[in-house]
């Protein structure tokens, strides 16, 4: 295993990959999950999918399958030539590697926060409205996160990454 891994996760527009960048920038090296590592597959089998049975809720079907190569997240965790990764974004086969982790991040904000941010970026996940009932029913619930520390992700970025980097050992 790497020297120490860190995973942050949260709902669609709580904050990871602006809290990925303020890490970056800060000089620590980040794995942007939702970018580099993300796609469309069966959680338990890791193999890739095409799209949504016929009939399904394309929103609900993509938000349950969108996963992270477990191998890939495997070899990266193990590499030693840096002291410390932070690896950020969502991946609902988290189960399958959460154990990599030291420790793992949960960002969180209230609904009208979540709202606003969803708003301001068009192209990105839960602006279109089923999309965005899906988003707010997984972020309420929580169904769809690995348990963590909550992390307050209202403040500006830097306060949040602050919060973050205080609570490693």
């Amino acid at each position: 295993m790497g020297i120490k891994n860190y995973l942050i996760e949260g709902s669609s527009g709580t904050g990871k990959t602006s809290i990925a960048t303020e890490l970056e920038r800060r000089g620590y090296h980040v794995v942007h999950g939702d970018r580099v590592l993300a796609y469309v597959g069966d959680p338990e089998t890791g193999q890739a999918l095409a799209g949504p049975p016929q009939g399904a809720d394309r929103a609900v079907w993509d938000y349950a399958h969108w996963i992270w190569p477990v191998e890939k997240v495997r070899a990266i965790a193990a590499d030693t030539t840096h002291p410390v990764t932070f690896f950020c974004g969502g991946s609902r086969n988290f189960h399958k590697f959460v154990n990599l982790f030291d420790k793992v991040f949960v960002l969180d904000i209230d609904v009208e926060t979540l709202n606003r941010r969803l708003d301001e970026r068009p192209n990105e996940p839960g602006h279109v409205p089923d999309e965005r009932a899906v988003v707010l029913r997984y972020h309420r619930s929580s169904e769809h996160f690995p348990a963590g520390i909550a992390i307050d992700a209202t403040d500006t970025v830097p306060s949040v990454v602050d919060d973050i980097l205080a609570h490693l050992d």
